[in-house]
């Protein structure tokens, strides 16, 4: 169903989590690209303009993936301010998949690979409590992004 099933004290301790980490969200929106592209190298194929960039260095500085990386955080932001009400929730999703989907055509697993980076960061960073209140949201993020990709006919 496209109903979510947050209770409000679920809903609280996920924001908090989340804004421990969305307050440097261009330094830890870079953080999780990077981390993706040394772990997961394929995943630089989809951006033309961060595939002959080798070194962790050189792409923690190049504008273009700290711009992307603040501009997913930015959604996920968005996201996580609308996990009380399901179809503003959607709003965002739906037509964020669709994009990646149909223009994009970026392979759904990678939203699973950016999720768990985002959880992996914030238990080195604020602890296993912080990932775990904020487990249910990537969850509920990557659910959603799989079935847009469904439906437009992945």
């Amino acid at each position: 169903s496209s109903d979510m099933s947050f209770s409000e004290a679920e809903v609280q301790s996920a924001r908090g989590a989340w804004e421990k980490i969305y307050v440097d969200a261009e330094d830890n929106g870079t953080a999780v690209l990077v981390r993706m592209f040394t772990e997961h190298p394929d995943t630089k194929s989809y951006f033309s303009h961060f595939k002959g960039m080798d070194s962790a260095e050189e792409m923690k500085q190049s504008d273009q993936v700290r711009g992307h990386g603040k501009k997913v955080f930015t959604a996920i932001n968005d996201m996580v301010q609308h996990l009380d009400n399901s179809e503003a929730f959607l709003g965002i999703v739906n037509p964020l998949g669709k994009k990646h989907a149909t223009q994009l055509k970026i392979d759904p697993k990678n939203f699973r690979i950016i999720c768990d980076i985002i959880l992996q960061l914030m238990e080195e960073k604020f602890g296993g409590d912080c990932k775990a209140s904020f487990e249910k949201v990537t969850n509920e993020i990557c659910t959603h992004l799989n079935n847009v990709y469904k439906e437009a006919g992945w």
